[in-house]
């Protein structure tokens, strides 16, 4: 993997960072703290009342209570997050992702607080923030980009004209957008009107900007988004591609690395075109390209300024520390030992979300009971969770990051429906069970799916899964109820004994899980 290298960007003296305030709650602070342990940095955590008892918390040299319980009250208190790292004597603020990592405002703060900030310049953020502005300066670099519109587009009529250029099926997108707010696909001209209506204002109210874009519709598309990471002294490089396809209403619930349709010509020049967005935006630290593939041809969607949740997959099949390279990227060292790594194997990720599959996926509350773990060779767990926590209605509802990974794909995927079929989280619902399914579906295995097969899939008739992992269990279960009998010197029929004995009832909840059931 060859770096990009230009003339520096921002290049500045190294400034050690020796404590670090992460601006995060749940999974991704406690992950940020891990690699801060491994570069004996000390780290700062900051928390609502509802996180009182958090693992973040525990895990921190030091933590502060903003109060309250919401967002608003908490998390989102730039100024009261500065004060805590001021008087805490922090070096950096890491933002982790979600709340304030992509708030330009607060990162200028930050840096006019004298301190480091752990990302993208407030400029980069700004210009990829903006949908429309982010098309612009795509098109500039000549990164590929959805045939479009880059201005706002003010009513339904200008929509209608520009349509009728580009072509139906095309979709209405909200210029400030994401998280799939403010996003519609328009089929004819019929439906333009009420679609941008709906579009705009739902986009309105999500982030105060009703602006709206025309792109062409793509047939089955998958989105495929590039690792990128770039330094203060004008080194740009990708770590390979991602596939982010299976996600229900934009949001993503199983990621793979590498993708299995992208060839190593396509990845090459998808790598080169998420380096030329990169360095088109001067960018530095961690970030993330994302394109939409279709039919063979790939197209820029979006940068996120900020780590991924999916970043772990990445770590996996590259052997690398994203959120220790930030770091250091923020104390204005090189990232020279990036350099020249290759991938290795496969990796899946399950996002472990608290929520109920089997009822639109509305969040599930409650509090978490009889937490097991899964474990054994290539088994990754990125969580805060722990037994006895509550689950609110204040925050996401993703509580780990599953990650299997494997010599190849096929090992991978088997580790997964492993980790799924040990995991056990009492107490709420989650999505374990749908991603079990899903991982047995003839499309994942072949990895024939598109953007669409989730929704497809809870939608239509779920496809039954495979007959492998029901067989692996029948086949523990039954050597569990032999051993059984053999310590009782039972002469009964074996179909009796299983009855009677721990193999049976865990068959049963083995299945019940596999079918997503079992009312975690």
């Amino acid at each position: 993997m060859a770096p990009s290298r230009s003339k520096p960007v921002t290049a500045s003296t190294p400034r050690p960072i020796r404590k670090l305030l992460i601006a995060n709650r749940g999974e991704i602070a406690v992950r940020i703290q891990r690699s801060c342990r491994d570069l004996g940095i000390e780290t700062v955590a900051i928390y609502s009342d509802a996180d009182r008892n958090a693992l973040h918390v525990r895990f921190a040299n030091q933590a502060v209570a903003l109060g309250g319980n919401t967002p608003a009250e908490s998390y989102l208190r730039g100024d009261r997050i500065i004060a805590a790292a001021k008087e805490t004597g922090a070096d950096a603020i890491h933002p982790g992702f979600g709340f304030l990592a992509e708030n330009g405002e607060f990162a200028d703060a930050v840096a006019a607080a004298g301190l480091a900030w752990v990302g993208p310049t407030a400029k980069s953020m700004e210009i990829m923030g903006d949908k429309l502005s982010s098309r612009r300066a795509m098109v500039a670099a000549k990164v590929p980009v959805v045939p479009g519109t880059t201005d706002a587009v003010d009513d339904p009529a200008a929509a209608l004209r520009i349509a009728e250029g580009i072509g139906y099926p095309v979709m209405l997108k909200a210029s400030a957008g994401g998280g799939g707010k403010g996003i519609r696909v328009v089929p004819s001209a019929q439906e333009m009107e009420s679609a941008f209506s709906t579009a705009s204002g739902e986009a309105q109210n999500a982030f105060g900007d009703g602006r709206m874009y025309l792109e062409k519709f793509l047939v089955s598309p998958r989105h495929i988004e590039i690792q990128v990471l770039g330094d203060k002294h004008g080194t740009v490089l990708h770590f390979g591609e991602r596939e982010c396809s299976l996600q229900r209403r934009h949001q993503k619930l199983i990621e793979e690395a590498p993708s299995p349709i992208i060839d190593e010509a396509t990845r090459q020049r998808m790598g080169e075109a998420a380096v030329a967005a990169a360095r088109a935006v001067n960018y530095h630290s961690a970030g993330t390209v994302e394109f939409l593939w279709s039919q063979g041809e790939f197209y820029f969607l979006e940068m996120n300024t900020r780590i991924q949740v999916e970043h772990g997959i990445t770590e996996e099949v590259y052997g690398v520390d994203l959120i220790s390279q930030m770091i250091r990227v923020a104390a204005g060292e090189k990232i020279d030992d990036c350099v020249g790594l290759v991938p290795r194997g496969h990796a899946i990720e399950v996002r472990l979300n608290a929520e109920d599959p089997d009822n639109g996926f509305l969040p599930s509350l409650g509090t978490v009971r009889n937490l097991r773990w899964p474990g054994g060779p290539g088994v990754r767990i990125d969580s805060g969770v722990y037994r006895g926590m509550e689950v609110t209605p204040y925050y996401d509802s993703m509580l780990a990051k599953l990650i299997a990974f494997g010599r190849d794909r096929e090992q991978a995927r088997r580790r997964m429906l492993r980790v799924l079929q040990e995991l056990h989280v009492g107490g709420v619902k989650t999505s374990a069970g749908i991603a079990l399914q899903l991982l047995q579906t003839e499309a994942f295995i072949t990895g024939d799916y598109d953007t669409g097969f989730l929704e497809r899939y809870v939608e239509g008739g779920r496809e039954a899964p495979k007959r492998e992992v029901t067989d692996d269990l029948e086949r523990v279960a039954a050597i569990v109820a032999a051993l059984h009998r053999q310590r009782a010197g039972a002469r009964r029929p074996a179909r009796s004994s299983q009855e009677s004995s721990g193999g049976s009832n865990w068959l049963r909840a083995a299945r019940l899980e596999q079918h997503g059931r079992s009312g975690r």
